[in-house]
């Protein structure tokens, strides 16, 4: 007999008897513990902040964060007025995202940055957003 879990995939219950997220967790616990995975090894510090991406399926946000103080240094968004995307889910706003965060950071004086991918693949908009802002001078 197979049954369905959570992330709707089709499985063995003899086979997942001992693993208990797989069945009970919905997909936001288990983005959020990738996410914890992640972040466990990546710090921002005041010499070299976190630059966090963060990405729907219509909007995607990027920011730039010391650890040490809690406090965020740039941001950039798709939902910002002034940038004038045409669309905002797609490669080309997630490389001008890039570029417009790394302009910001350099005008503080920010160079050199962690960069932190959540939860997410880096693939897609995630690589876009991370070339974008290499391409513009930051380093990670």
């Amino acid at each position: 007999m197979r049954v369905r879990n959570s992330a709707k995939r089709w499985v063995n219950p003899a086979c997942v008897e001992g693993v208990k997220y797989l069945t009970n967790k919905t997909r936001e616990q288990i983005r959020e513990r990738k996410r914890r995975r992640v972040r466990k090894k990546v710090i921002g510090t005041p010499e070299r902040p976190r630059l966090n991406v963060y990405k729907s399926n219509r909007h995607m946000y990027a920011q730039i964060i010391d650890d040490s103080s809690g406090c965020t240094l740039a941001h950039a968004t798709t939902m910002e007025k002034e940038l004038n995307f045409s669309h905002t889910g797609n490669k080309e706003a997630a490389k001008r995202i890039g570029e417009i965060i790394a302009k910001r950071a350099l005008e503080k004086g920010i160079t050199r940055v962690v960069f932190d991918r959540s939860s997410f693949i880096y693939h897609g908009r995630v690589v876009a957003i991370a070339e974008g802002a290499r391409e513009k001078g930051l380093q990670f």
